[in-house]
């Protein structure tokens, strides 16, 4: 199905009624998942011309995704990456998790933006950053979609090097689901139970009777609320 390409346009508004000369764009990627840390890639790209094909992360095959990536990190005008860990996500919870992968993203940034248009509804980002939230920024505007496709591949690597490294941790599968749910890593879970790299105040514990124990207390209800809404899907 082919998709409208994304525009410069909240990005040209931004800096009509702001004065904003440098604008960032930022998404996130592994909220979703059951393993590795939650991953935000803020970028900043002028107002050139995209390359062609760039749109949302999750429309693109990954080997076309890979391919983009690569050209991408080329073509921006900068980019960096921020995470934040399992176990900050198990004692903060989801929202404080992506704050502060968002501002260590941004202040790796080797220029401040002046505002900021995050992927999404919620502004988990806050004050003091000028933010403008775009529901499906991934697709509709260039400086969130290059982010999404970045911190996508990035995070994917990170993981299929992960379950690479380790004779331990391929059973999982995590160079094929990237820590998300899937058949293959829920049957490793059962058998051998959760890694070092998993979240341990997650629901999914909830079916493993075995592994129940090692569950961490939420902080809050609104970590938990926002947690069990974004960890059902399947995203890679």
């Amino acid at each position: 199905m082919p998709y409208e390409p994304p525009t410069h346009t909240v990005e040209r508004s931004l800096r009509a009624t702001t004065g904003a000369k440098i604008v960032a764009g930022v998404d996130e990627v592994g909220r979703g998942a059951w393993a590795g840390p939650v991953t935000v890639c803020a970028a900043v790209t002028g107002l050139r011309r995209p390359p062609v094909g760039l749109t949302d992360s999750k429309l693109i095959s990954p080997r076309r995704r890979t391919e983009l990536a690569t050209q991408l990190e080329q073509w921006v005008t900068a980019f960096a990456l921020g995470d934040a860990s399992p176990q900050e996500i198990d004692a903060l919870g989801m929202t404080t998790a992506l704050h502060l992968a968002a501002v260590r993203a941004l202040e790796a940034l080797p220029v401040r933006p002046d505002a900021v248009i995050l992927d999404g509804k919620h502004d988990y980002l806050g004050r003091p950053w000028k933010v403008r939230t775009v529901i499906k920024g991934d697709q509709s505007c260039v400086v969130v979609a290059a982010a999404s496709v970045i911190a996508k591949v990035r995070r994917d690597a990170m993981m299929a090097e992960l379950g690479a490294a380790s004779g331990e941790y391929a059973a999982f599968g995590f160079g094929a689901n990237a820590g998300y749910p899937s058949p293959v890593h829920r049957a490793a879970l059962e058998e051998r139970g959760p890694t070092p790299h998993h979240r341990l105040s997650w629901s999914y514990l909830d079916a493993l009777p075995r592994w129940q124990h090692l569950k961490k207390v939420r902080i809050s209800a609104e970590a938990a609320a926002l947690e069990s809404g974004g960890q059902l899907g399947f995203d890679f």
